[in-house]
């Protein structure tokens, strides 16, 4: 877990693609994804259907390790607005426990929007918190503080010779882009057009390693 400043708000990036908010005991996550799998065994393209108990184990273990109490999921949460219906009876379980014991917000994206059985937790399509929007998708126009999903940004650089790539918040002075947190997701080159029209051109890319925030400037 990373320390750093965004807008005023002391947060902290965590190497698992997550974010922290200690003053309120916030965890953020985006793009979760449950039942990506299992949407595409429907059209024919068989992938192992154990994305969602895998997702879930990494956010039960960072909730319980942060010792958060709030949980905020930035969109796309299930991989469509019928995920929740088909995820597993113990994926159901897990998700159930979690969402009644905690103060749990699932932010609607464009794929789980109009989702009705969430598992538990509140659904909004984007909510103002201490003054930082939260929601899926950045808005270029937006100029207050804000929080967002959608994008799955990853960072690739050449090391010695090798492409390397790893997941990446993306970060201006009003505009941070969290990775995403799901097991099978991929992700958007952080220097991707889109992502730079919707953040502006002076975004940088910041990889949580251990105790260090390692930053890189996308312009470059």
């Amino acid at each position: 877990m990373v320390p750093f400043s965004f807008a005023g708000h002391a947060l902290a990036a965590l190497p698992q693609g997550a974010l922290f908010w200690p003053a309120r005991r916030a965890l953020l996550v985006a793009d979760l994804h449950f039942e990506k799998a299992s949407w595409f065994a429907r059209f024919g393209q068989m992938l192992p259907p154990y994305d969602s108990i895998a997702t879930l184990t990494a956010l039960a273990a960072l909730v319980e390790s942060t010792g958060a109490t709030e949980i905020w999921c930035l969109g796309d949460s299930f991989h469509d607005a019928a995920g929740c219906e088909r995820l597993s009876a113990h994926a159901q379980e897990m998700l159930r426990s979690l969402t009644a014991t905690r103060r749990w917000t699932w932010i609607t994206g464009n794929h789980d929007i109009g989702m009705v059985d969430r598992c538990g937790g509140e659904v909004v399509a984007e909510a103002l918190v201490d003054g930082l929007v939260l929601r899926h998708e950045a808005e270029s126009r937006e100029t207050r503080p804000e929080l967002s999903g959608h994008f799955h940004p990853k960072l690739r650089v050449r090391v010695r010779g090798r492409s390397v790539s790893r997941r990446c918040f993306v970060a201006t002075a009003t505009k941070l882009i969290l990775p995403a947190f799901g097991a099978l997701t991929g992700g958007l080159d952080a220097a991707h057009p889109e992502i730079v029209r919707a953040v502006g051109h002076d975004a940088e890319a910041l990889v949580p390693v251990e105790d260090r925030l390692l930053r890189f400037s996308l312009a470059a």
